[in-house]
């Protein structure tokens, strides 16, 4: 792999002859500039996309750390535009790639050119369905897309009394991402389970257009039993969607925003998912530095497991909500 023979040599020879891990780190890091390396962190959504905030804020927090260069680069959800910094990344031949692979085809090529290059690569945010088997990355710092989806489908059934034959509007931004995919059937494996059935739209990451689309779909579905948005972006606008569809149905979701944690404290959303976004820009570069320095292989992180925020514990998450949430 890339850099990792010659920048670990030294540090191999003297765990050969005694000290521990730990300590070669600690001394390796004091007397060793590690700026030359540079690691690529590529978001997969626009830049002004809330959710990656506390994201980019651990990415940085990591770098800082580890003494690293960090470059963060915007795919702004479109395929095309995230492989052409991949690839640039690759040409620049740097040490590390963070990205997020949001659909199971489309990044396999140039994440495995990379791989083939020496250049290793983490995925963060989200990971191919088949996870290693499907992509060339090394390790996935995120959720388990199912295991939540049925973790806010089973709160929302407990607290609103959904069964046979409700329907839960699911709304997401991109209903074809692996993201969007996993916690669809995770709310709709809980749904099945009492006999109610889920309908999916796309919302895109506009907030004037997720309003409007969810709105105009709550109009033509006032029978709707809840709303378990699939992502920030309708999740923040499901409180108001239902109001101005002029209807009264609890709503719940996944992430972090201020309008998120406004509706839960007030009590007209029920609970949201939190994947703490920071611990996945955090521990991606944390990762990435380890290996390049040392050899340390990355691992798989689940972040923020099946963990709900609700009225109990919503003050906690708004203190840290856009710095580690």
């Amino acid at each position: 792999m890339k850099s990792v023979i010659t920048k670990v040599s030294g540090i191999a020879l003297a765990t050969a002859i005694g000290l521990s891990g730990a300590h070669v780190a600690m001394a390796a890091d004091k007397d060793h500039d590690w700026s030359d390396i540079d690691i690529t962190f590529i978001v997969w959504t626009a830049e002004d996309v809330e959710f990656f905030v506390p994201s980019i804020e651990g990415a940085r927090d990591a770098a800082h750390q580890q003494g690293i260069t960090l470059d963060i680069q915007f795919g702004d959800a479109d395929a095309v535009l995230q492989n052409n910094l991949i690839e640039t990344a690759i040409a620049n031949n740097v040490d590390g790639i963070a990205v997020t692979v949001w659909d199971n085809d489309a990044f396999d090529e140039s994440v495995c050119a990379a791989a083939e290059a020496g250049i290793p690569v983490v995925a963060h945010n989200i990971d191919d369905a088949e996870h290693a088997a499907g992509n060339c990355r090394l390790a996935y710092i995120g959720q388990d897309f199912e295991a939540t989806g049925y973790t806010i489908g089973r709160r929302m059934i407990a607290d609103h009394s959904i069964g046979a034959g409700d329907l839960v509007f699911t709304p997401v931004e991109f209903p074809e991402a692996v993201y969007a995919v996993g916690r669809h059937a995770g709310v709709a494996k809980a749904m099945a389970e009492v006999g109610a059935k889920t309908e999916i739209l796309g919302t895109g990451t506009d907030h004037s257009e997720a309003l409007n689309l969810m709105v105009q779909y709550l109009i033509g579905h006032p029978e709707t039993k809840a709303v378990v948005g699939l992502g920030s972006t309708p999740t923040s606008q499901a409180v108001r969607a239902s109001r101005e569809a002029g209807l009264e149905i609890p709503t719940g979701g996944f992430d972090v925003t201020n309008d998120i944690l406004d509706a839960i404290k007030d009590g007209t959303m029920t609970a949201t998912v939190d994947q703490q976004p920071y611990s996945q820009g955090y521990f991606a570069v944390t990762q990435l530095s380890l290996l390049i320095k040392y050899g340390h292989f990355p691992s798989d992180m689940n972040t923020g497991g099946t963990g709900l925020i609700d009225k109990a514990n919503v003050g906690l998450a708004e203190k840290w909500a856009h710095v580690t949430r």
